[in-house]
């Protein structure tokens, strides 16, 4: 009932999951990670045991075809399963159980593993498959992911139709405020276009909850902090920290400000003229 992808970064930084399917609140069943561990899917008849099973023998050691084996092993039900796993090496392993309905499948390679099932046909995986591959290797793990979800749905996705999307990516400290490793963790539960959606919430997740790279640091100098107190105060806010903290642009301005994202200037400049 679900098409996925699951994914690690090619500089072996993050690992992720974007996910699609004719079914509520899919982020909710499908998808787990953890950072310097690995990433898997369960759909299908999924087993949501599997998430926290599988990502377990991943921390103790097991490749992502050792652990997909033991899974299988210990599930009397494993011939209704789809699962695909990536480890913390990029290795990939992917299950599609002969009780799936059609069409159902995966595709393997380094650092990838993409499955289907109740699909339109094979060409939703290869369109997923080719965007993957297609994609720039150091594009953000998250792009890529996405990138790769809307190949498979406009290849035809899920032969049921539309509903819910959800897209999960951990990296090392990537999380608010750099205290968690949740890079992102996205869901659309019902939705007519779950996938556009999807990609909407993620441009407001790379400017609201995304740190900003040196390149777009802008240095405060003390006539830009005169500038940023006065607009600030023209939008109506006490002073610039008061106005950074209103509209949730903390994780794009320095704690002590001595620099701003060049996104949130010039958004500032904008709504101070």
């Amino acid at each position: 009932m679900t098409f996925s992808i699951v994914a690690r970064s090619a500089d072996g930084e993050s690992w992720g999951v974007a996910v699609a399917s004719k079914f509520l609140a899919v982020g909710s069943a499908v998808p787990a990670a953890v950072a310097g561990v690995g990433a898997i899917a369960t759909q299908a008849d999924a087993n949501v045991a599997y998430k926290g099973q599988a990502l377990a023998h991943l921390d103790d050691g097991a490749t992502a075809s050792v652990a997909l084996q033991r899974l299988l092993e210990e599930d009397e039900g494993r011939d209704h399963r789809q699962v695909g796993i990536v480890d913390v090496d990029g290795g990939a392993a992917s299950h599609t159980g002969p009780a799936c309905l059609d069409w159902a499948g995966s595709r393997t390679g380094e650092g990838y593993a993409i499955q289907g099932n109740i699909l339109t046909g094979e060409e939703v995986v290869e369109a997923m498959e080719a965007a993957w591959l297609a994609s720039p290797a150091d594009a953000p793990l998250a792009r890529r992911l996405l990138d790769a979800l809307a190949a498979g749905d406009a290849a035809g996705g899920d032969s049921r139709g539309r509903q819910s999307a959800a897209l999960l990516v951990v990296e090392e400290d990537a999380g608010y405020g750099g205290l968690d490793d949740i890079a992102v963790d996205l869901r659309v539960d019902d939705h007519a276009e779950p996938i556009g959606e999807l990609a909407r919430l993620l441009d407001l997740n790379d400017l609201y909850l995304t740190a900003s790279t040196e390149d777009e640091k802008v240095p405060v100098t003390p006539e830009l902090e005169a500038e940023l107190e006065r607009l600030a105060q023209a939008a109506g806010a006490r002073d610039f920290a008061a106005w950074v903290g209103t509209e949730n642009y903390e994780m794009r301005v320095a704690p002590d400000g001595s620099w701003i994202d060049q996104k949130i200037l010039d958004i500032i400049r904008g709504s101070g003229s």
